[in-house]
């Protein structure tokens, strides 16, 4: 069964985005292997918000190759997106309203690769609270906000972690994957 692989970048104080929703701390330094992630999966998971400032994002002249083939990258994924008002668009994603339990798991059944649950906070709340994360993929950045968006604001109980893998980048991003642990 395909894994939802919660992938994001953090603030080492626990923020995903500063006071007015800036993510200009979050560093950029030519990380190839995020195409590694990103070829490990087909589906993407989005909120709302998230999908109208992301999902279709397209790099202007000025970005380096590296960030033309992520986004391009990004861009072939299929993509559902989670919203309680937004219904479809003229993008081919797949918009859904309610039932998110039983279409997330219905979703995981289908053959291919890994689903990438990219955000924003609520949507990844809900998924943590259901039970529906199995990995998380964090990239700690070196820098404290002190306000902003936290990733982790809205958890109703406790989610325990194995670790599995540290990264260093030499910009002092730290990488830490953990495995979700099931408790039944």
């Amino acid at each position: 069964m395909k894994k939802i692989i919660l992938n994001l970048a953090v603030t080492l104080d626990g923020y995903i985005e500063g006071p007015n929703g800036e993510i200009d701390w979050c560093i950029m330094d030519g990380d190839a292997n995020f195409n590694d992630f990103l070829d490990d999966i087909d589906s993407i998971f989005y909120g709302r918000i998230s999908y109208d400032l992301w999902g279709n994002y397209q790099p202007g002249e000025e970005e380096n190759d590296l960030m033309k083939s992520i986004s391009e990258n990004i861009n072939s994924k299929k993509k559902y997106v989670f919203s309680h008002n937004k219904t479809s668009d003229n993008t081919g994603a797949t918009f859904i309203q309610s039932d998110i339990v039983q279409k997330v798991n219905e979703i995981k059944k289908l053959p291919g690769k890994n689903i990438w649950l990219y955000g924003g906070a609520k949507l990844i709340a809900t998924f943590l609270n259901a039970g529906l994360v199995d990995e998380l993929q964090l990239a700690v950045h070196p820098v404290i906000l002190g306000e902003g968006k936290l990733l982790f604001s809205e958890i109703t109980s406790r989610v325990w972690l194995t670790l599995k893998e540290t990264k260093s980048a030499p910009s002092g991003v730290v990488q830490l994957i953990y495995e979700v642990v099931r408790v039944d």
